[in-house]
């Protein structure tokens, strides 16, 4: 849990410069910086998982630590799907750029999942958290299953 400190004190920042962030010099920085953001992301969801499932033993503080990262990570993979990030070391299907108002839609919904999930962790409750963590991994399933290659 040391880490969680410092890495929040990293998106706090990047909150901040993330419109600076948004002119990558190459296609592949973008691609780097998303995948880098949905790794966290997945790190961080997979915690919560754990808990929600009964894998490990719940932890409220844990739980809205996670939950609140996550919230704060929804924000940032967005801007890194530009123009010309299609290719490379990429699963992201060519549907992002021709269906960019549903991808948007997909990615404002994650944002509002998971500002749920972090409310509901914020109460300690295990049960409201299992019920806000199946929300977001539908919502992640959904996206992925529309906007990525496996």
């Amino acid at each position: 849990m040391r880490i969680v400190a410092p890495l929040a004190l990293c998106l706090a920042f990047a909150s901040f410069t993330a419109p600076a962030m948004a002119q990558f010099q190459k296609p592949e920085d973008a691609v780097k910086y998303r995948k880098a953001v949905m790794t966290i992301m997945g790190n961080h969801a997979g915690r919560l998982g754990a808990m929600a499932n009964g894998r490990v033993a719940f932890d409220a503080k844990a739980a809205a630590d996670s939950a609140a990262l996550l919230e704060s990570l929804s924000k940032l993979p967005w801007e890194a799907f530009v123009a010309g990030t299609d290719k490379g070391e990429t699963r992201a299907k060519p549907e992002i750029w021709t269906e960019q108002a549903k991808f948007k839609e997909g990615a404002d919904k994650l944002q509002v999942e998971t500002a749920k999930l972090s409310a509901a962790a914020k109460t300690g409750n295990l049960d409201s958290v299992k019920t806000a963590f199946g929300s977001v991994g539908q919502t992640c399933k959904a996206c992925h299953d529309a906007y990525q290659k496996n």
